[in-house]
Protein backbone atom coordinates (compact mmCIF):
# COMPACT_ATOMS: atom_id res chain seq x y z
CA UNK A 1 0.00 0.00 0.00
CA UNK A 2 2.83 2.60 0.66
CA UNK A 3 3.89 1.64 -2.53
CA UNK A 4 1.14 2.83 -4.10
CA UNK A 5 0.70 5.77 -2.53
CA UNK A 6 4.24 6.57 -3.59
CA UNK A 7 3.57 5.95 -7.11
CA UNK A 8 0.06 7.50 -7.19
CA UNK A 9 2.30 10.81 -5.69
CA UNK A 10 4.69 10.45 -8.60
CA UNK A 11 2.17 10.27 -11.44
CA UNK A 12 0.50 13.39 -9.56
CA UNK A 13 3.47 15.32 -10.06
CA UNK A 14 4.58 14.21 -13.29
CA UNK A 15 0.94 13.85 -15.01
CA UNK A 16 -0.92 16.64 -12.90
CA UNK A 17 -2.89 17.26 -16.37
CA UNK A 18 -4.59 13.42 -16.19
CA UNK A 19 -5.31 14.33 -12.18
CA UNK A 20 -6.99 17.31 -12.31
CA UNK A 21 -9.05 16.52 -15.53
CA UNK A 22 -10.08 13.60 -14.03
CA UNK A 23 -11.21 15.54 -10.65
CA UNK A 24 -12.54 18.64 -12.50
CA UNK A 25 -14.59 16.24 -14.34
CA UNK A 26 -16.12 14.60 -11.37
CA UNK A 27 -16.76 17.71 -9.74
CA UNK A 28 -18.71 19.17 -13.08
CA UNK A 29 -20.85 16.08 -12.86
CA UNK A 30 -21.47 16.44 -9.26
CA UNK A 31 -22.21 19.98 -9.20
CA UNK A 32 -24.59 20.08 -12.44
CA UNK A 33 -26.62 16.99 -11.25
CA UNK A 34 -27.32 15.94 -7.11
CA UNK A 35 -29.28 12.89 -8.46
CA UNK A 36 -25.83 11.48 -9.69
CA UNK A 37 -24.41 11.92 -6.25
CA UNK A 38 -25.23 8.50 -4.63
CA UNK A 39 -24.36 6.00 -7.30
CA UNK A 40 -21.10 8.41 -7.74
CA UNK A 41 -19.86 8.26 -4.08
CA UNK A 42 -21.34 4.37 -3.59
CA UNK A 43 -18.18 2.53 -4.09
CA UNK A 44 -17.54 0.64 -6.93
CA UNK A 45 -17.70 -3.24 -4.79
CA UNK A 46 -15.22 -5.63 -6.62
CA UNK A 47 -14.60 -9.30 -5.57
CA UNK A 48 -12.07 -11.42 -7.05
CA UNK A 49 -13.14 -15.39 -6.62
CA UNK A 50 -9.73 -17.55 -5.64
CA UNK A 51 -9.58 -21.14 -5.20
CA UNK A 52 -6.74 -23.37 -4.64
CA UNK A 53 -4.60 -23.64 -7.57
CA UNK A 54 -5.04 -20.22 -9.04
CA UNK A 55 -2.60 -18.66 -11.47
CA UNK A 56 -0.62 -16.12 -9.18
CA UNK A 57 -0.35 -13.39 -12.04
CA UNK A 58 -4.46 -13.70 -12.78
CA UNK A 59 -5.88 -12.86 -9.37
CA UNK A 60 -2.66 -10.25 -8.39
CA UNK A 61 -2.76 -8.16 -11.54
CA UNK A 62 -7.04 -7.01 -11.71
CA UNK A 63 -6.67 -7.01 -7.51
CA UNK A 64 -3.77 -4.25 -8.22
CA UNK A 65 -5.67 -2.71 -10.96
CA UNK A 66 -8.75 -2.50 -9.67
CA UNK A 67 -7.43 -1.50 -6.04
CA UNK A 68 -5.56 1.52 -6.98
CA UNK A 69 -8.27 2.91 -9.57
CA UNK A 70 -9.18 4.81 -6.16
CA UNK A 71 -6.60 7.20 -6.99
CA UNK A 72 -8.26 8.14 -9.98
CA UNK A 73 -11.91 8.18 -9.44
CA UNK A 74 -13.72 10.38 -7.12
CA UNK A 75 -15.83 7.09 -6.58
CA UNK A 76 -14.70 4.59 -3.97
CA UNK A 77 -13.32 1.56 -4.92
CA UNK A 78 -13.62 -1.65 -2.83
CA UNK A 79 -11.69 -4.76 -3.56
CA UNK A 80 -11.48 -7.90 -1.75
CA UNK A 81 -10.75 -11.73 -2.13
CA UNK A 82 -13.72 -14.42 -2.01
CA UNK A 83 -13.69 -18.07 -1.78
CA UNK A 84 -16.90 -20.26 -2.66
CA UNK A 85 -15.74 -22.17 0.41
CA UNK A 86 -15.87 -18.69 2.79
CA UNK A 87 -12.81 -17.53 4.92
CA UNK A 88 -10.22 -19.38 4.85
CA UNK A 89 -6.80 -19.75 3.47
CA UNK A 90 -6.11 -20.69 -0.41
CA UNK A 91 -2.79 -22.08 -2.19
CA UNK A 92 -2.27 -20.71 -5.06
CA UNK A 93 -0.55 -22.27 -8.62
CA UNK A 94 3.05 -21.35 -7.35
CA UNK A 95 2.23 -22.08 -3.59
CA UNK A 96 1.63 -18.60 -2.61
CA UNK A 97 -0.98 -19.09 0.39
CA UNK A 98 -3.86 -16.42 0.64
CA UNK A 99 -5.39 -15.24 3.81
CA UNK A 100 -9.61 -14.59 3.16
CA UNK A 101 -11.31 -12.97 5.60
CA UNK A 102 -14.53 -12.16 3.89
CA UNK A 103 -17.57 -14.34 3.19
CA UNK A 104 -18.83 -15.42 -0.27
CA UNK A 105 -21.70 -12.83 -1.22
CA UNK A 106 -21.40 -12.06 -4.71
CA UNK A 107 -25.14 -9.89 -3.86
CA UNK A 108 -22.80 -7.50 -2.05
CA UNK A 109 -20.72 -6.94 -5.74
CA UNK A 110 -21.27 -4.94 -8.77
CA UNK A 111 -18.32 -6.92 -10.18
CA UNK A 112 -17.09 -10.48 -9.56
CA UNK A 113 -13.87 -11.40 -11.54
CA UNK A 114 -12.67 -15.29 -11.73
CA UNK A 115 -8.73 -15.73 -12.56
CA UNK A 116 -7.80 -19.16 -14.10
CA UNK A 117 -5.00 -21.51 -13.29
CA UNK A 118 -4.52 -25.49 -13.62
CA UNK A 119 -5.88 -26.16 -16.65
CA UNK A 120 -3.02 -27.73 -17.85
CA UNK A 121 -3.52 -30.78 -15.44
CA UNK A 122 -6.27 -32.40 -14.52
CA UNK A 123 -5.04 -33.92 -11.42
CA UNK A 124 -3.94 -31.45 -9.33
CA UNK A 125 -5.75 -28.06 -7.64
CA UNK A 126 -6.85 -25.54 -10.32
CA UNK A 127 -10.11 -25.15 -12.56
CA UNK A 128 -10.38 -28.79 -13.68
CA UNK A 129 -10.62 -29.89 -10.04
CA UNK A 130 -13.31 -26.91 -9.67
CA UNK A 131 -15.46 -28.26 -12.19
CA UNK A 132 -14.97 -31.54 -11.37
CA UNK A 133 -15.74 -30.79 -7.61
CA UNK A 134 -19.48 -28.11 -8.99
CA UNK A 135 -19.44 -26.40 -6.05
CA UNK A 136 -18.06 -23.21 -7.68
CA UNK A 137 -19.36 -23.36 -11.21
CA UNK A 138 -22.79 -23.39 -8.77
CA UNK A 139 -22.00 -20.78 -6.87
CA UNK A 140 -20.86 -18.68 -10.07
CA UNK A 141 -24.89 -19.51 -11.89
CA UNK A 142 -26.51 -18.48 -8.46
CA UNK A 143 -24.74 -15.13 -8.27
CA UNK A 144 -26.12 -13.76 -11.54
CA UNK A 145 -28.57 -10.80 -10.92
CA UNK A 146 -29.41 -7.72 -12.45
CA UNK A 147 -27.11 -4.91 -11.25
CA UNK A 148 -23.79 -7.25 -11.53
CA UNK A 149 -20.99 -8.19 -14.03
CA UNK A 150 -19.38 -10.98 -14.09
CA UNK A 151 -15.52 -11.15 -15.45
CA UNK A 152 -13.20 -13.82 -16.26
CA UNK A 153 -9.69 -14.06 -17.45
CA UNK A 154 -7.56 -16.69 -19.06
CA UNK A 155 -8.82 -20.21 -17.98
CA UNK A 156 -10.91 -18.75 -15.52
CA UNK A 157 -13.35 -18.39 -18.19
CA UNK A 158 -14.00 -21.88 -18.27
CA UNK A 159 -15.54 -21.69 -15.19
CA UNK A 160 -17.80 -19.56 -16.54
CA UNK A 161 -18.66 -22.27 -19.18
CA UNK A 162 -19.09 -24.85 -16.83
CA UNK A 163 -21.69 -22.79 -14.86
CA UNK A 164 -23.56 -22.27 -17.88
CA UNK A 165 -22.80 -18.26 -18.50
CA UNK A 166 -20.83 -18.32 -21.45
CA UNK A 167 -23.49 -20.42 -23.84
CA UNK A 168 -24.56 -18.88 -26.77
CA UNK A 169 -22.66 -15.31 -25.54
CA UNK A 170 -19.56 -13.53 -27.40
CA UNK A 171 -16.44 -14.22 -25.30
CA UNK A 172 -12.92 -15.53 -25.52
CA UNK A 173 -10.13 -17.38 -23.06
CA UNK A 174 -6.92 -19.08 -22.93
CA UNK A 175 -5.92 -20.11 -26.56
CA UNK A 176 -5.57 -23.48 -25.25
CA UNK A 177 -8.93 -23.64 -23.77
CA UNK A 178 -11.07 -21.71 -26.92
CA UNK A 179 -12.09 -25.16 -28.42
CA UNK A 180 -13.38 -26.13 -25.59
CA UNK A 181 -15.28 -23.20 -24.62
CA UNK A 182 -16.64 -23.42 -28.44
CA UNK A 183 -17.96 -27.08 -27.66
CA UNK A 184 -19.36 -25.73 -24.55
CA UNK A 185 -21.42 -23.03 -26.71
CA UNK A 186 -19.35 -20.04 -25.92
CA UNK A 187 -19.41 -18.03 -29.12
CA UNK A 188 -15.68 -17.50 -29.48
CA UNK A 189 -14.15 -14.20 -30.13
CA UNK A 190 -10.57 -13.54 -31.30
CA UNK A 191 -10.03 -10.52 -29.15
CA UNK A 192 -7.99 -9.57 -25.86
CA UNK A 193 -10.85 -8.33 -23.88
CA UNK A 194 -14.91 -8.80 -24.87
CA UNK A 195 -17.66 -7.19 -23.37
CA UNK A 196 -21.17 -8.69 -23.48
CA UNK A 197 -22.73 -6.41 -21.04
CA UNK A 198 -23.15 -8.14 -18.12
CA UNK A 199 -20.32 -10.89 -18.97
CA UNK A 200 -16.88 -9.60 -19.94
CA UNK A 201 -14.21 -11.88 -20.58
CA UNK A 202 -10.54 -11.67 -21.42
CA UNK A 203 -8.05 -14.04 -23.02
CA UNK A 204 -4.19 -15.11 -21.72
CA UNK A 205 -2.63 -15.11 -18.42
CA UNK A 206 -1.31 -11.27 -18.41
CA UNK A 207 -4.98 -10.29 -19.51
CA UNK A 208 -5.96 -9.34 -16.48
CA UNK A 209 -4.49 -6.23 -16.72
CA UNK A 210 -6.51 -5.64 -19.57
CA UNK A 211 -9.69 -6.76 -18.39
CA UNK A 212 -9.10 -4.65 -15.20
CA UNK A 213 -8.40 -1.86 -16.98
CA UNK A 214 -11.32 -2.03 -19.76
CA UNK A 215 -13.63 -1.94 -16.60
CA UNK A 216 -11.97 0.86 -15.33
CA UNK A 217 -12.86 2.87 -18.27
CA UNK A 218 -16.16 1.53 -18.53
CA UNK A 219 -17.36 1.68 -15.32
CA UNK A 220 -15.26 5.03 -13.65
CA UNK A 221 -14.13 6.61 -17.17
CA UNK A 222 -11.13 7.10 -19.45
CA UNK A 223 -9.70 8.99 -17.08
CA UNK A 224 -9.44 6.77 -14.16
CA UNK A 225 -8.15 4.33 -16.69
CA UNK A 226 -5.54 6.49 -18.39
CA UNK A 227 -4.31 7.82 -14.99
CA UNK A 228 -3.55 4.15 -13.97
CA UNK A 229 -1.75 3.14 -17.24
CA UNK A 230 0.29 6.09 -16.30
CA UNK A 231 0.89 4.77 -12.79
CA UNK A 232 1.65 1.27 -13.47
CA UNK A 233 3.57 2.56 -17.12
CA UNK A 234 1.65 0.00 -18.83
CA UNK A 235 -0.43 0.68 -21.86
CA UNK A 236 -3.28 -1.56 -22.50
CA UNK A 237 -2.88 -4.11 -25.77
CA UNK A 238 -4.54 -6.09 -28.08
CA UNK A 239 -8.40 -5.57 -28.93
CA UNK A 240 -11.53 -4.62 -26.77
CA UNK A 241 -14.67 -6.46 -28.95
CA UNK A 242 -18.33 -4.95 -27.28
CA UNK A 243 -21.42 -6.32 -28.35
CA UNK A 244 -24.98 -4.16 -28.45
CA UNK A 245 -25.25 -5.43 -24.97
CA UNK A 246 -22.31 -4.20 -24.05
CA UNK A 247 -22.05 -0.91 -21.72
CA UNK A 248 -18.29 -0.01 -22.92
CA UNK A 249 -17.71 2.13 -26.29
Amino acid sequence: MHRRHLLRATTALAGATVTATATAGAAAATAGSATKEPSTRRPLRVHVVLFDGVEELDFAAPYEVLSAAGFFSERPVEVRYVSSAGPGTVTAAYGTEVRLEHPWAPERADLLVVPGGGYARRDGPGVWAEIDRGILPRALAAAVRPGLTVGALCTGVMLLAAAGLTRGRPCTTHHRARADLERQGGVLKRARVVDDGDLVTAGGVTSGLELALWLVRRELGPDAANGLETMLEYEARGTVRTSSRGVGG
